[in-house]
């Protein structure tokens, strides 16, 4: 019997690891993508911090979150296992710190929501946050201390899985899908190459495709550091995210000695770098971590990120022969062995967890009553409708 053939467009991270998973399940797959692993995957500082994550009314997310991490090391082992390569992944913990007295209540806050949805934190007094952090500032308010929140670098994955998939890459824009008998068989390229597939998963992004359905996806920007940390031993240890006059900032340590500093969010349109959003993010982590001062600065970069209304990804069959799994926003590489087992079951007819998929399913925003999370507390609105239409 002949192997399923699957066309998958897109080459961030999520597309890869979804190629990779269907390639380790014996079908046959064709990666479409001028530019591998260039958009959003290409800025994510790669923290996988389900902890550290929670926001209120995001009870189904925050699951889903902390499922995929789960996953993480077994994701990272059968990377290594079919490339020889291991992506870099620190198991290394995270502190959230508060900078002054007022973010000590929103990390009050935080520590109560981790603690009502099962998550594991450790209140730290400031004291006990620079004994383990000596770079942290001296006046610090206070911290807590999440375990289980690791970090990967995504630019590690792409490029392992890119190389893995080479034979499999054609490096071309997708430009239509092509259907036959109402459902998804072909994919047209910038070149007019026609690629025929007995599956097509759509995991372009923010990108557009002339017969995909129209989405409810914005463009989210996200301006980002990356730092070389001054000579002698690594600046941090842990990944610090932080609170400063009630905005966040993060600083994620690398093995090499270098950071990346993150991470703005913007919805203006504009997809160059911001100068106003550079100076806060550098004014924040300085008032955390003073030391960045002595750091060089690497690279400074903004991408667009996929976002939904409700901030959960789009995960879900659209027709007999197409699959969409996109609008991650911020969360697509903690998300990534999820909704790339996900993508791989669907494309498969393989029953997937039946609550989780239904919290991704697209279909959420044609018919809202039917998917509304019995766990959402206030907090965030009602998905919008949304028409899906070819």
């Amino acid at each position: 019997m002949p192997s399923l053939h699957v066309a998958i467009i897109g080459a961030g991270i999520i597309g890869l690891s979804t190629a990779f998973e269907l390639l380790s399940r014996g079908c046959e797959v064709t990666v479409i993508d001028p530019d591998p692993g260039q958009g959003a995957s290409r800025a994510a500082a790669g923290m996988l911090a389900p902890a550290a994550e929670t926001t209120w009314g995001q009870g189904i997310l925050h699951e889903l979150l902390g499922a995929s991490n789960q996953r993480y090391p077994q994701f990272v082992e059968r990377i290594e296992q079919a490339t020889g390569r291991r992506p870099d992944y620190l198991r290394n913990a995270t502190l959230v710190v508060a900078a002054e007295p007022a973010d000590r209540d929103a990390l009050h806050e935080l520590v109560q929501l981790q603690t009502n949805l099962g998550f594991s934190a450790e209140v730290l007094l400031p004291s006990a946050a620079r004994r383990l952090e000596p770079a942290l500032a001296s006046n610090i308010a206070g911290a807590v201390r999440c375990a289980g929140d690791h970090q990967i670098d995504p630019r590690s994955v792409v490029r392992i899985l890119a190389g893995h998939l080479d034979a499999h890459l054609v490096r071309e824009p997708a430009v239509e899908l092509q259907q036959r008998a109402g459902a998804t068989r072909a994919v047209r390229t910038g070149s007019g190459r026609i690629i025929e597939a007995d599956q097509v998963v759509l995991a372009a992004g923010l990108g557009t495709v002339a017969g995909a359905p129209r989405l409810p996806l914005r463009p989210v920007y996200g301006d980002i550091f990356r730092l070389q940390g001054p000579s002698g031993p690594p600046l941090l240890q842990h990944t610090v995210r932080g609170i400063v006059h009630r905005d966040p900032v993060y600083l994620v340590p690398r093995a090499d000695g270098s950071l990346v500093l993150g991470a703005s969010s913007r919805e203006d349109g504009n997809e160059a770098v911001n100068i106003g959003q550079m100076h806060r993010l550098l004014d924040n982590a300085r008032r955390l971590v003073p030391g960045i001062v002595d750091c060089s600065l690497n690279e400074v970069i903004a991408r667009a990120r996929p976002g939904t209304p409700d901030d959960r990804p789009l995960v879900g069959r659209l027709d007999d022969g197409l699959v969409l799994s996109t609008g991650y926003s911020r969360h697509g590489v903690l998300l990534t062995p999820f909704g790339s087992a996900l993508a791989a079951d669907l494309v498969q007819g393989l029953p997937p967890n039946a609550e989780h998929a239904r919290a991704v399913d697209p279909a959420r925003f044609t018919d809202p009553a039917r998917f509304t999370d019995p766990r959402r507390a206030g907090g965030h609105a009602a998905p919008t409708r949304m028409e899906m239409h070819r």
